[in-house]
């Protein structure tokens, strides 16, 4: 079956998003600001609770635009090195003020991993040139690429994740993320042939909700 990872941005939204059978979370803080780092507190808390549960942590030092400074990269290499104990994954994108992906900046990032997979998120969704962008992060050694096709949502680009699935192949994972919800999960699956899936799964709360949780992965059990 498909794997879908669900984004948390709390404690509360973890325990929600296992009681709901993720097997998977994107652990980050500060939703409505598209995600940032997490606390190294919210970090030692999850892997403590829940040992087995696969962590993947985002590594984002504020909102805004992702070309970074100097001093903003040393940051993130200090908080990839802090998160390392607690995460099974880190999920981390830099871009060049041109729009296309700092390649000099990631490869420090991806070095700091040590070994662990790094997804580039969805700082793609603003690359000027998807396609060359795509190759670069497959060289850059990235195992996943968080996107929703360069639209508003993964639903609406479902022709370009599909594309990007297909000219992947098994070099990376293109994972969809963006407006994932019970009724569309199936079908963005389906037509982008990808294997796995990424949502927030919340309430209108901002809480990563147990049953949308549970249903998303009855609509993915449906498509086998």
């Amino acid at each position: 079956m498909a794997l879908l990872e669900v984004c948390t941005g709390s404690l509360q939204s973890v325990q929600h998003a296992v009681e709901g059978g993720a097997e998977r979370i994107e652990l980050c803080s500060a939703l409505p600001l598209d995600g940032l780092t997490p606390s190294l507190g919210l970090m030692r808390q999850v892997r403590l609770q829940y040992p087995r549960l696969k962590v993947h942590v985002l590594i984002r030092p504020r909102e805004g635009a992702f070309v970074y400074t100097p001093g903003e990269v040393r940051q993130m290499e200090y908080d990839i090195s802090e998160a390392l104990p607690y995460t099974d994954g880190i999920v981390v994108g830099a871009l060049t003020s041109e729009g296309d992906i700092d390649l000099p900046v990631m490869e420090v990032l991806v070095k700091a991993a040590k070994g662990r997979p790094v997804t580039f998120h969805r700082a793609f969704d603003v690359c000027r040139d998807p396609v060359v962008a795509l190759e670069q992060i497959i060289s850059l050694g990235c195992r996943r690429l968080l996107s929703s096709g360069q639209a508003a949502t993964a639903e609406q680009g479902i022709s370009v994740l599909r594309r990007l699935s297909d000219l992947a192949g098994d070099r990376l994972i293109v994972m969809p993320g963006g407006g994932v919800n019970p009724v569309n999960a199936g079908r963005i699956l389906t037509q982008t042939a990808t294997t796995e899936i990424h949502g927030s799964c919340s309430g209108t709360d901002g809480i990563t909700s147990t049953g949308k949780v549970s249903q998303v992965l009855a609509a993915l059990r449906a498509i086998g």
